[in-house]
């Protein structure tokens, strides 16, 4: 899964590769961007050209009751957006790709949950693949998105088996492009592979959503565990 995402620098090279403005309307850095949070997002508009746009994190379907399903739909999977009813409209004229220069993702030790960053090596801004929706059920539109998650790579599949659907800049006109048949769109969705991934161990901070600042994507080392004393420590 991806249950935490930052973008703290403008996204240039994203934005230059769909002929838009450098500067995003409003943007803030951030360093710990959750489910119900705003996102940046770049979709197909009305005109038919790309347009950049802060959609909520966590899926509504048009069609839902309560909007509070998004709650639950923060990410989805590849293998399931084709077919299952929630997302296959949104994957057949509503894709999207989520602007970030990082995302978190959680290892387990023993008992212990250990949040890692991943970025790229340049540290530059990517495009995941994601699907947004409209919902038209309460007193004012809601825009949303979801992550698509797939499989980790053999790499990232040290600290987690999913991770999102990162799209290199090619792939992500790719899968904006409405004619792009849905084979091919499913074919993009694979395991980001190259070796420019990194990610290092970062503060517990990061899993409270009120903490938002540098500190969360930090280098972080553990202390070392206390250990119990034995006859040779007396």
């Amino acid at each position: 899964m991806c249950g935490r995402s930052s973008l703290h620098d403008a996204p240039v090279a994203v934005l230059d590769r769909f002929r838009l403005p450098r500067v995003l309307p409003g943007f803030t850095p951030r360093y710990n961007i959750a489910p119900s949070q705003d996102q940046w997002t770049i979709l197909i508009g009305a005109t038919g050209a790309p347009v950049a746009r802060r959609l909520k994190w966590g899926l509504v379907p048009s069609w839902a009751a309560d909007p509070a399903v998004g709650n639950r739909m923060a990410n989805a999977r590849s293998d399931s957006i084709a077919v299952k009813p929630s997302y296959q409209e949104s994957f057949r004229s509503r894709r999207c790709v989520i602007l970030a220069d990082g995302y978190y993702e959680w290892a387990t030790d023993g008992k212990r949950k250990i949040p890692n960053f991943f970025h790229l090596a340049d540290n530059s801004a990517f495009a995941i693949a994601a699907l947004w929706d409209r919902w038209e059920k309460g007193p004012a539109p809601l825009e949303t998105c979801t992550v698509i998650t797939t499989d980790a790579s053999d790499r990232v599949s040290v600290v987690h088996h999913r991770m999102p659907a990162i799209l290199p800049l090619d792939r992500a006109a790719q899968w904006l492009d409405p004619d792009t048949s849905h084979r091919n769109l499913l074919a993009l969705l694979t395991p980001y592979s190259e070796a420019d991934l990194e990610w290092r161990e970062v503060s517990p901070l990061v899993n409270a959503t009120v903490n938002d600042s540098p500190d969360c994507i930090a280098p972080y080392t553990r202390d070392p565990e206390p250990r119990e004393l034995t006859l040779w420590d007396v």
